[in-house]
């Protein structure tokens, strides 16, 4: 019976530790999202993005498979991305970070669908132009998620501090 008893002991300590380590926090899922984004993975960012956000990257995935050349491509995986700050309030989270192309703060939005924390890009995000910096070069380019193929653009934000003039 003691024997029972640790091992159901160490089962529910495995439990609570691999639940500490969640896969669905706001910060893993924006991890992902960003690596993806940033490294021109548009599958691994889809798979933690709501809807409207996957219909965005689908145009992205387009836009980088037409118009990115290779040297960007390679120069995109280099990027490092730097989750600063996660602030939680209720269904809804937005994580700040910074990345090694554009050091100023930026924000991401997320939203807990059915129990999953998504990253939620609105087009209203796209429209204002959020989030605009350098590319996977460092060069300097214009607002991000616009029409033009310039490269990899920043998210959006919804940080006035670093919204696009």
């Amino acid at each position: 019976m003691k024997k029972l008893l640790s091992y159901v002991s160490v089962i529910l300590a495995l439990a609570v530790i691999m639940t500490g380590c969640s896969k669905n926090s706001p910060k893993a899922v924006a991890t992902t999202f960003l690596n993806g984004y940033y490294h021109l993975d548009y599958e691994g960012a889809k798979k933690v993005s709501t809807e409207e956000t996957k219909n965005t990257l689908n145009m992205m995935q387009q836009l980088s498979a037409t118009f990115f050349p290779d040297s960007m491509k390679k120069a995109a995986k280099d990027i490092k991305i730097n989750i600063k700050d996660v602030k939680e309030e209720g269904d809804k989270a937005t994580v700040t970070y910074n990345t090694s192309t554009v050091p100023t703060d930026q924000s991401l939005h997320l939203v807990k669908e059915k129990g999953k924390w998504l990253v939620q890009w609105t087009k209203q995000d796209q429209m204002n132009g959020q989030g605009s910096g350098a590319d996977s070069t460092g060069a300097e380019q214009e607002p991000a998620m616009n029409d033009s193929a310039t490269g990899p653009t920043e998210p959006p934000t919804n940080n006035p501090d670093t919204a696009a003039k």
